[in-house]
Parts: C-alpha cells; structure tokens; sequence
C-alpha cells in the first residue's frame, strides 16, 4: 500500500482551556506537512466564536495558513466523522484525557469513539501547547501485521516532515512464542536461544521493511529496533513512556466488538492509559 501524505488535516474545537493550544498545534502541523486546515465545530455558526477563532489563527494567517472552519450542530461524534469524509481529511487531531477511568472506558469518551470509527489516520494529543515542544524521538510499532508496513513508512515521513532525528521500531513479541518451560540452567539456556532467534527473525524483517523506504525520508535519523517480549498494546505504551518519546506511532484499532471494550487487548491498551502523544495510522 502506497505512503498517504497528510494533505488535509482536520481537527475537533470547542470552547475549553485547550483551544488555543489546540489550533497552534495544528496550524504549525498544517505548516509542516503542507496542508489545508479545516477546524471543525460542533455547534451553531455565530460571529462571536468565528471572531474567536479568526484571533487565534491570525499569527498564522500572516504566514499564508491555508484554512476552513467548519460549524454543524449534532452529536459530536458523527459531525466530527461526517465532515472528515465530506473534507478528505487525511489526519483527524483530537485533544484526549491521559488516564480514562473504567467508566469512560466502558462508555467511550468522544475521542475514542471517533478513534474506532474514523476512516483517516488520528492524532491524540494529551499536552497541547501554544508554544512548540520539538519532536525528537518517535516510537513505532513494528508487530507482525498486514498494516505495519504502512505505519511504518508513514512514522518516516512525519519524522521527516517535523525534522525529528530518532525513531524506535519496537517489534511486540508474544511470550507465547517462547514455548519452553524454564526450571534449571538447561532449559533457562534454551529460552534464551529462543529469544535470539526470534529477535533475528523480527530484526531481519523490520530491516527489509527499512531498505523500501525513500532515502530522503531516512537521511539523518537515527535508527534502532527494540525486540519486546510481552503483552501487545501494553508492552510498546510502557516502553514509549521509559524512554520518554514525544510520539508513539501504531497501526490504527479495528472495529472493536463489545466484549473488546470489556476485555481491553493490543491497541485499547494504549487508549486506555496513553503515554504519550498517539498517531494512529490507518
């Protein structure tokens, strides 16, 4: 599947402490990857919040921000998706809660709901800034799976786009798979040869995966694979927020079924707890 570049960026804006913070991180997005902004309103056009947000896009209007503001009264959730189609919108940003109880877990707050639901990839920003913070090491999901190839060309080139200089590609390794029991010296010597030969296997298709994608996207960055052996979802949120990564880079959830939202698995992991900035690829 070929690379998708993020022509038109939409984002979801209301009237909270985080407005605008929320509009200077996608404007300087819109900037960054060159493209058009559609801020999208769930409400009732008026002109005290056009004015409202004309003010807080007039640094960027200066600088030639190519935009729209969109208002549409309904149910947050299908004006948001809705106008995503009708726009193309490639990249959907959503401000999100960094923890969610178990309530909002099972409920589904806005921005989940919409994150099982869009047809774009999605950006979940837990600390939005008015002020720019560089994004300097992005982590990604390198699992076995008919999407990660993708997900993995596009971590490149938005590393490429917001000049980041490191990128992790954590390949999640079932324990399963290491199917030895250990209960002395030999059979602890076993599990690790084991181990490697998985890791070997994981790296070596990590690296083909590397080798097809466009040099300008690679050139003076970093690169590391990290072999994981864990709980998928669990293990590479835990791992980005050790590290400390300013964007944690996975394929996007499937459409999720009720006992999925009861028994949390792979990518409702990350939603549940995020530890860091979230780009779901889709």
């Amino acid at each position: 599947m070929a690379l998708k570049p993020f022509k038109t960026i939409g984002i979801g804006v209301t009237f909270s402490p985080n407005l605008k913070a929320n509009i200077y991180e996608a404007s300087r997005l819109s900037f960054m990857f060159q493209s058009k902004l559609v801020l999208i309103h769930v409400g009732e056009k008026t002109s005290e919040k056009e004015s409202e947000f004309q003010n807080i896009l007039e640094p960027f209007l200066t600088q030639g921000l190519n935009y729209e503001i969109v208002f549409k009264p309904g149910n947050p959730v299908d004006v948001i998706l809705s106008i995503s189609d009708n726009k193309h919108v490639d990249l959907l940003i959503l401000g999100a809660l960094q923890r969610e109880n178990f309530l909002k877990y099972y409920v589904g707050s806005i921005a989940r709901k919409i994150t099982r639901q869009a047809k774009c990839s999605v950006l979940l920003l837990i600390k939005p800034a008015a002020e720019r913070i560089p994004c300097q090491h992005i982590v990604v999901n390198g699992l076995k799976d008919p999407k990660t190839k993708q997900t993995i060309d596009t971590a490149f080139y938005v590393a490429h786009q917001l000049k980041s200089g490191r990128i992790t590609i954590v390949e999640e390794i079932n324990q399963d798979e290491v199917d030895v029991r250990v209960d002395d010296d030999k059979s602890m010597r076993k599990a690790t040869i084991v181990k490697e030969r998985i890791k070997l296997r994981e790296t070596s298709r990590i690296k083909e995966i590397i080798e097809n994608i466009p040099v300008e996207h690679t050139t003076d960055i970093t690169i590391k694979s990290q072999a994981i052996f864990g709980k998928q979802g669990y293990s590479i949120g835990h791992y980005a927020q050790i590290v400390r990564a300013d964007l944690l880079v996975m394929n996007a959830p499937s459409k999720m079924t009720f006992w999925d939202r009861l028994f949390p698995h792979d990518i409702e992991h990350i939603l549940t707890e995020l530890p860091t900035d979230v780009l779901l690829i889709q």
